[in-house]
């Protein structure tokens, strides 16, 4: 399995992610970043261009070789400069206090040890400063969560530790963020996909 999720998963992810619904998404969470911040799970860079004018800075986390090559074309082109700067958003190496602001979409669903890697979240952000998000989880519906959990073996083994039953607004305030704002709802499609399609777009500030 090595194989597939290091060099097959990033690719896959590069281009489901990609799709118009989830790209405008992803201008939804990046609205408002300013100064310098740090994106955990870079991934293949799509962020790169919902960046706002504000961003002055941007340090990368990212463990995937694959996803940080298929982003230097993005990178390449970005306005805002982009330095990577850890392999394991669970362990920052920055300094309390560093950023204003952290960005993550699509990340916390992979993260072995989700709590820890929100504490280091809120070590890093300087008092006040925000946390954007854009993760897919728990489902509102009883039968739909059901299925999530029927599915979510699966989905780790296939998806490179992607768990689908997260409770992603939950997980971010157990961390000492306050949640200010949360869109959840499911992308569109058919009824069958939902298990994979519940979302949430928010950002919670760090309490000064």
């Amino acid at each position: 399995m090595a194989f597939w999720t290091d060099r097959v998963v990033p690719r896959i992810t590069d281009r489901a992610l990609s799709s118009p619904d989830v790209m405008e998404l992803r201008s939804v969470a990046c609205d408002g970043l300013t100064g310098r911040v740090l994106e955990i799970g870079f991934g293949s860079g799509l962020n790169v261009g919902c960046y706002p004018d504000g961003v002055t800075r941007l340090d990368a986390v990212e463990p995937s070789e694959v996803g940080w090559s298929l982003s230097a074309r993005r990178r390449a082109g970005s306005r805002v400069p982009v330095e990577r700067t850890g392999l394991d958003g669970q362990r920052l190496s920055a300094a309390d206090g560093q950023y204003d602001a952290v960005l993550s979409t699509f990340t916390l669903c992979t993260i072995p040890d989700v709590g820890r890697a929100l504490s280091e979240v809120r070590r890093v952000l300087a008092p006040g400063g925000t946390f954007h998000f854009l993760e897919h989880g728990r489902a509102p519906d009883t039968g739909v969560e059901r299925w999530q959990r029927r599915l979510d073996p699966v989905q780790r083994r296939v998806c490179g530790g992607c768990h689908l039953s997260r409770d992603i607004p939950a997980l971010v305030a157990a961390a000492g963020l306050e949640v200010t704002d949360l869109t959840a709802a499911y992308l569109p499609g058919p009824g069958v996909a939902r298990p994979w399609a519940h979302g949430f777009v928010g950002r919670a500030v760090h309490p000064a």
